[in-house]
């Protein structure tokens, strides 16, 4: 009986301690910057902002354009590319450090590729006011992408100021050719000119 009774258990046995090893793997529970500026996007989508485009090409040459809001998500489409860090199998790819600024009085939350070598996006980082009374506010995001191939180089410094606008500044370089560096501004509730 005793032997009938250990052969019924053993399996349930088995399966609770497999289940505590699973639950001992540190769970990554990272803030989603991909749908924060998707939230972003959708409040730009049905307002009424004049939204403006501003590119500079060189330090002496300045385009301005006045973007329609149907073509605001295709003109933030490099925010919208980036790797969700909230699904698990993303986030086992990175890992996230956490520190306060004084000087800014900004919790600065960075996800950082634990393969540089193996990833796109460098850099994830969100810069946070914290606020016991009226809750955390993510006032910044800051992203940066780099692919180096043979083809060339290209790297985009990517800046998100929360509610106002958005910078992307690309560099790319092919090969036996100079470096070129864009500077693509879009702004939509910025009280300041550009």
């Amino acid at each position: 009986m005793k032997r009938v009774l250990l052969l019924i258990l053993a399996p349930a046995i088995i399966s609770i301690a497999c289940k505590d090893n699973k639950e001992q793997v540190e769970e990554k529970n990272f803030i989603s910057v991909l749908s924060l500026i998707e939230q972003q996007v959708a409040h730009v989508d049905t307002s009424l902002y004049a939204i403006t485009k501003f590119v500079f090409s060189d330090s002496l040459h300045i385009d301005t354009f006045y973007i329609r809001r149907e073509e605001f998500r295709t003109v933030a489409k490099d925010f919208l590319e980036i790797p969700d860090l909230s699904v698990k199998k993303i986030a086992n790819r990175y890992k996230e450090e956490t520190r306060f600024d004084e000087l800014l009085n900004r919790v600065i939350i960075s996800y950082l590729p634990l393969n540089p070598e193996k990833e796109e996006i460098q850099k994830q980082e969100l810069f946070v006011t914290p606020n016991i009374a009226t809750g955390d506010k993510v006032n910044t995001i800051l992203i940066s992408r780099v692919i180096n191939n043979r083809e060339g180089y290209l790297q985009k410094e990517m800046l998100w100021q929360m509610d106002k606008s958005f910078q992307v500044v690309t560099t790319t370089q092919k090969p036996g050719e100079p470096e070129v560096i864009t500077t693509t501004k879009v702004t939509w509730n910025e009280n300041d000119d550009q």
